[in-house]
């Protein structure tokens, strides 16, 4: 239940609705948005009297809220979150947020290449995966802490935050230490006892969408994260398995507009991942930015053909310099800035 205040409420009329609907034993959550403060009911919240709540000075309305998340749900949230990554750069408003980088790091060489390369085509955080989780035992599985120290040079050559998968609680004291943006991958979308561990720090959080999962199964997880004090979360789109082999995924781009509607956190897309051709990212991407994300995860490879983790997918320099600058145009059509 959520109770809507009135613009013109008076400090004690809000400290008065506080109080009866905590009197019911449930906790409050208080948000003020730049025109609209909800009061929003933590717990077990069927014993409120609607009527009678509705009827207390300084309140507009009352409402039920169904839906099972409730720090992630945009009535208790009426406006986007903003989440600051790095010192200077933010994902949600009106700037988009392009994160580029090699699927996985292979070298110094590499990585810093490939850094200075997006930054100068306008990336505003470098991804880049140590951990690598894969299907096969065989495959390239990521160069680990190595990895990590890796990014971190790259980090200085070029003063992208950095972006990169975490795997399991024991990395979290290092990833904590040196990464900006915490990923937490498709296959770990539902491990819960990690999204609790992110959950009681905060550095941001990106949750990649499972496999298989639901609009609310993503937000659920997210849930996870924000009930434990981490308000820095930030989704990402990057397909779902479907009946289709054409691609390696489904990129579901009615999602971005299903959660933007049900939630205040930012959306990102990774349409490398969700086509696994690199011929597709193009327009996947722009298409992306027209349904309204609020950034992008773009996978660039040097010699992709040569790369040790989805070289398919992999864009070269070259064209992620033309695909900023389509997206540059698709931006401005519908009022985001790149």
């Amino acid at each position: 239940m959520v109770i809507i205040m009135k613009p013109d409420f008076t400090e004690q009329q809000l400290k008065d609705a506080i109080g009866a609907m905590e009197a019911y034993g449930v906790q409050v959550m208080v948000s003020q948005g730049s025109e609209t403060t909800i009061l929003g009911a933590e717990g077990d919240a069927s014993a409120l009297n609607q009527e009678q709540l509705s009827q207390l000075a300084g309140v507009e309305r009352v409402m039920r809220v169904s839906e099972p998340y409730k720090k992630a749900n945009r009535k208790y949230h009426p406006d986007d979150s903003v989440i600051q990554i790095g010192a200077h750069t933010t994902i949600g408003g009106t700037q988009l947020a392009i994160i580029a980088g090699p699927c996985s790091v292979e070298s110094e060489e590499q990585i810093v290449g490939v850094a200075q390369a997006v930054e100068a085509a306008g990336a505003v955080a470098l991804r880049g995966g140590a951990y690598k989780p894969r299907t096969s035992p065989y495959a390239f599985q990521g160069k680990g802490v190595e990895g990590v120290h890796l990014l971190e040079k790259a980090r200085a050559v070029v003063g992208l935050p950095i972006v990169t998968e975490l795997m399991g609680p024991d990395q979290l004291p290092l990833f904590e230490e040196t990464v900006d943006v915490i990923q937490i991958g498709a296959r770990n979308m539902q491990n819960f006892d990690l999204l609790k561990k992110v959950g009681r720090i905060h550095k941001p959080i990106l949750l990649k969408r499972g496999l298989s999962s639901t609009i609310e199964e993503w937000l659920m997880s997210a849930e996870y994260i924000l009930s434990e004090g981490n308000p820095n979360v930030i989704l990402c789109e990057r397909g779902i398995r479907t009946f289709e082999t054409y691609t390696r995924n489904t990129l579901d781009l009615s999602a971005v507009l299903a959660v933007k509607r049900q939630s205040h956190l930012p959306v990102v897309v990774d349409p490398s991942h969700a086509c696994g051709q690199a011929w597709m990212v193009e327009r996947m991407a722009m298409a992306a930015v027209a349904a309204g994300a609020d950034g992008l995860l773009i996978e660039v490879h040097n010699n992709p053909s040569c790369a040790l983790c989805d070289g398919a997918q992999s864009v070269t320099p070259a064209q992620f310099e033309a695909i900023m600058d389509k997206l540059r145009l698709v931006a401005d059509c519908v009022g985001r800035t790149l």
